[in-house]
Parts: C-alpha cells; structure tokens; sequence
C-alpha cells in the first residue's frame, strides 16, 4: 500500500466528511475523519504495517501519512482490529486541514446535513435495576472488608426505534453538546469522551484522568455549589486520586519527567461535572508508541477499579452483561506511533441495521458509596448519548 499526504485546500467539516459510514475522532473541531477501508489490521500490529507502507507525507505532523484508527477492548489484553481508512482528512488547531489518500483510493464527497425525522423510540433497561443495585452493594462491601479499593459498576439501556437511526445526526448533535469531548465513531460504537487516557506527539505524553461526578443543572449557582461540595467530598476524592495514582505510576518508567496538578480541577461537560487531573511530560528513548501505552493504561481504575485483577474478577461475576468496547478505549496512531486515545465512555453500541443501540454509563464504587446514589449518577451519565439519540 501507498499513502500520500498534502495540505487539503477548501473548507471540510470533518462530522460531515465522516457521515454516518465513516470513521470519526475529534474534539473542538481538531481531529481525523475516515473514509472507506484500506486494511483491518491487529492492533498490536498496526505501528509496524503502517510505518512499512510507502509514504509520501507532505504534511509532517501527527496523524499525517496513513493512521489507524480503532477501539481496545475494556478486558485487558484482548484481541482488537483497527481500521486503515482509505482516506483519511485531519485537521490541527489553526484551522489548517490535510489528506491522505491510500493506493489512489476517489476522494468521497461529504455528506449533506442529515434530513428531520420523526421515528418512534422504546427505552428499557438492558441489565435489570435490581441487579445493578446488588452489583453496587457487592462492591462497596469488598471494598469495606479490604479486599480490593475500588471497583466500578455500570449497567446499559437499550434504545430501540422503528426507524434506522441516523450516526451522521447523532455525531451533530454530540458535537452542539459536547464539542470539547473527544467525539469518535468507529464501525457502529460512537460517543463523546470527556476523558483523555493518553496522548503521544513525539516524545510529549499527556492524560487526564477524570473520577469523581456530580451533576450539572444548568443554573450557574447550583452547578457552582455541586462543584465546590464535589471538592470537598472524601468519596469523590479517594476514587479520584486511586486513579491518578494508578496512571502516574504507569507512565513513569517511560517519562524522563511526568508533571502532574498537586489538587484536582472541575471538568464540566454539558450534563455532569468531573475531578480531573492534568498530566504532561517527556518520554525517554527508545520512546514506546502511543498503542503501547494506551494497552498498559487501560482499563484504568476509573472503569475498571484497583487492584485492577480483582476488581475486574467481581465485575464479571456481579453486573450481569458484557461491556466489549464500554471502558476500553478508542483513538488513532500513526506511522510514527504518535496518537490520541480516549476512554470509551458516554458511548453507545449500534446494531447493524441502527434500529437500536446499547447505551453504558457506570460509577466508581468506594467503602460509602449508596447504591441508589449511583443509580442518580448513570442516570445524569446516560442522558450524554439519550439526548442525541432520541428526537421528537
């Protein structure tokens, strides 16, 4: 295969070039779009048949020349293509855009904005409250008793329609609510990410572990106060610094430095609110590729818990459904081994007719966490993807 690389001229909007079909990761309009396959290829892989592919990249920046473009699974460890799109359109943060074609592949044109519809939905529980409930308590009990620190349990929803659901029309919607998500779709898994696992550019690593959620109203003065009570609350801060622990401790025997926030900060999306906490530093050489780390991170104890073994053991045997792609990740890489991988949440799992979609939502799990709280949590978590599915 051969990939050519030039600066696009003209303006594309990437959620439009993608369409409903295609391949999307983006966030606040930086990003890459897909088009068709050139290959399907294992992902641990992929930095080698990229970087063996002939390349004429006239771009030079990450995630020019040809990318890859997939999600990891949330068991550790387990198998996973990625995509090689047959062009791919990426754009940096000056607004500049560049493509790249694979072996010549026809240049698609974008999608036109979709059509209004109006298509009857049915919302049902997919994993029975009841025994989310019990999940919750079983894990706030091992945790009481020492055995593990932390765990986290979700349960899914399951959207059906009488109508195929159009992706192209749900990416706009997501990106109108959630443009400084990291929004991705990738072969019927779609959703708006808030939290960034691990980004490689050159020797430059960066993440952002997020853990710790209250809900957001919409009036200023009582999201202002929920942040101000997520701060200060001992729950929220002992789920948070398991997992910023846990990805510090990772990433340091790659970094010749790794800076961290000593206290962490509100994220605000449009429906909750996050304690994150930013990291950035500078890897040594031989620097591992961006797949690497992003496999040595996740899950991390923000979906899985910590000790990640046991607490993925309960979870198998306590939340009664399998995840699949819900808590692992999902991003690019490139010849180089640069990338952006993001965690795979807020997301939802389209059937192959897109007549209905699994939705996820979950929450950290600590030795006071109250199952009907947590219920409250999925619940706000839920309506990311709930509102740009479901349309009058």
């Amino acid at each position: 295969m051969r990939a050519v690389s030039t600066w696009f001229d003209g303006d594309v909007d990437l959620n439009d070039f993608a369409g409903g079909d295609g391949y999307l990761f983006v966030r606040d309009g930086v990003g890459l779009a897909g088009r068709g396959v050139a290959a399907r290829v294992d992902a641990d892989e992929a930095v080698a048949t990229l970087a063996a592919m002939d390349c004429d990249d006239h771009v030079a920046v990450a995630g020019s020349g040809p990318i890859a473009i997939g999600v990891l699974p949330f068991k550790p460890g387990a198998t996973a293509k990625l995509v090689i799109p047959a062009v791919t359109i990426g754009k940096i943060a000056d607004g500049r855009a560049w493509i790249t074609v694979i072996d010549d592949a026809p240049i698609p044109a974008s999608s036109p904005p979709p059509v209004a519809s109006a298509a009857e939905f049915s919302v049902r529980p997919g994993v029975p409250v009841d025994t989310y409930l019990a999940a919750v308590a079983a894990a706030r009990d091992a945790v009481q008793s020492g055995s593990i620190e932390k765990a986290v349990i979700a349960r899914d929803l399951v959207v059906t329609s009488n109508r195929p659901i159009d992706i192209h029309a749900v990416m706009r919607r997501l990106r109108a609510s959630f443009g400084s998500s990291y929004r991705y779709a990738v072969d019927g898994f779609v959703g708006a990410s808030p939290e960034l696992l691990v980004q490689l550019d050159g020797s430059t690593v960066s993440s952002h572990p997020l853990a710790g959620t209250t809900p957001r109203t919409g009036d200023p003065a009582t999201d202002a106060r929920l942040a101000l009570e997520l701060l200060a609350s001992a729950k929220n801060q002992i789920e948070h610094r398991v997992v910023v622990n846990v990805v510090h401790d990772t990433l340091l025997p790659w970094a010749s430095y790794l800076d961290w926030e000593p206290e962490p900060s509100i994220v605000a999306v449009a429906n909750v609110q996050h304690l994150g906490t930013r990291m950035e530093g500078q890897l040594s050489q031989p620097t591992p590729d961006v797949l690497t780390l992003a496999r040595a991170l996740s899950p991390t104890p923000a979906l899985g818990g910590h000790p990640q073994a046991k607490a993925i053991d309960l979870i198998g045997r306590v939340e009664g459904f399998r995840r699949g792609h819900y808590g692992g990740t999902v991003g690019w890489v490139d010849a180089n081994g640069n990338g952006t991988w993001a965690v795979a949440i807020r997301c939802a799992e389209f059937s192959p007719d897109r007549r209905s979609a699994r939705l996820f939502a979950g929450g950290g799990i600590v030795a006071d966490s109250d199952p009907h709280h947590e219920l409250a949590e999925t619940q706000a978590k839920f309506q990311a993807m709930l509102s740009a599915i479901i349309r009058p």
